[in-house]
């Protein structure tokens, strides 16, 4: 129930963060990695042709598939398919990640996995984690650890904004990407979520 709450909180937050990242690609082609129930998709992603939306929950799928017919829908855990490069029939171009936590096991899967990966890439975030972390428990989740050798434990709470920007960067640029634009920010009952968006590219003799 509180969960329920504090997303519907933030959701013209969520919507608003999406539409301006999507000005910054053409022709985007999306990759939705917790579908829901496509309240998020209905207001961002209407009359887009293309695209691919992942969702465990059986009734949320069934409902996401009425909604986009024309996309990929799979009801599955969306880190073991996307690392398995489920998806990869499509050239995403933008990735929108709204997990109840963290986003970082999705991410490592995307990258980690074999696809296409575009020249610029689009990648939109609700991250839930820092509600965990203000108790100072950093140190015990596990993909948080090369952050903490990197800012500190105890810094890893108040600077969360700052240990994604420069997580997201280290993970992207594993596979060629600069983080070139960045936009963020805390919301949220006691400012516990975090939404940030980013633009990576990669150069033009690599892509």
């Amino acid at each position: 129930m509180s969960t329920a709450k504090k997303d519907n909180s933030t959701f013209l937050l969520k919507v608003s963060l999406r539409h301006n990242l999507l000005k910054e690609i053409e022709n985007p082609i999306v990759m939705e990695t917790h579908g829901g129930y496509g309240h998020i998709g209905a207001r961002c992603y209407f009359g887009l042709p293309e695209g691919v939306v992942f969702e465990k929950d059986a009734a949320k799928s069934a409902a996401l598939a009425q909604q986009r017919p024309a996309w990929a829908v799979y009801e599955c855990d969306c880190v073991t398919a996307i690392a398995a490069g489920v998806g990869s029939h499509l050239p995403v171009n933008f990735l929108d990640l709204d997990p109840y936590g963290e986003p970082w096991p999705v991410l490592d899967a995307f990258f980690g996995s074999k696809r296409h990966f575009p020249p610029r890439l689009a990648i939109a975030v609700n991250d839930g984690l820092r509600l965990k972390l203000k108790t100072g428990t950093a140190w015990a989740t596990h993909s948080l650890q090369e952050a903490v050798q990197r800012f500190g434990n105890a810094a890893i709470y108040p600077r969360y904004l700052d240990v994604c920007r420069w997580l997201l960067a280290k993970k992207a640029g594993q596979r060629g990407y600069s983080l070139t634009r960045w936009a963020g920010y805390y919301c949220g009952h006691a400012e516990q979520m975090t939404h940030y968006a980013a633009v990576l590219e990669m150069p033009s003799d690599a892509a």
